[in-house]
């Protein structure tokens, strides 16, 4: 039976809001739906709320959401894989708020390249901590981010080709 958790409503709250907007990023980045996000950020508030977990500072708090945030989402497409297979539902996929041509090819890499791209680039985290959090190997977040990186070239060069040329364009 698990104890009362020892954390005061001023935390909980200070915790929502300092890190709603990560756990929401990295939710869609996985998703790319805002609704399923919005889902797994309140998942993951819930599981911070009752939780028992010690913490030693901010930044083991941040790595400890950042971790249940990546298992909800996994947990998410393990329910939706059996919905695909025994409700045959559709599951619509929101586009990216920011539309620039970055954003929209970073959305259409795998998801094991995403996290790492959205954790690296729009988190600031370093790739020890990236690794910490993946539970991977420091070169292993290297290599999966020049794979990423290689990705988004190849992306935006496709997206070039197809653009049509403007008339004001010499």
């Amino acid at each position: 039976m698990r104890t009362k958790p020892e954390k005061s409503k001023d935390d909980i709250e200070l915790t929502a809001t300092q890190n709603s907007a990560l756990i929401y990023k990295i939710a869609y980045s996985y998703t790319k739906n805002s609704a399923e996000a919005e889902d797994i950020l309140q998942d993951v508030l819930i599981a911070y709320m009752t939780s028992t977990t010690k913490y030693t500072d901010d930044e083991h708090k941040k790595a400890w959401l950042i971790r249940v945030t990546i298992n909800e989402c996994k947990k998410h497409f393990r329910r939706l894989k059996y919905q695909l297979l025994y409700d045959k539902t559709t599951i619509p996929i929101d586009a990216p708020a920011d539309h620039s041509d970055v954003t929209c090819a970073v959305m259409e890499l795998p998801a094991k390249y995403r996290i790492v791209i959205h954790l690296y680039y729009y988190e600031q985290l370093s790739v020890r901590e990236i690794g910490a959090v993946l539970n991977i190997k420091e070169n292993t977040v290297m290599s999966l981010l020049h794979r990423a990186r290689k990705k988004i070239k190849k992306l935006m060069e496709e997206a070039d080709e197809h653009k049509p040329i403007s008339p004001d364009a010499k």
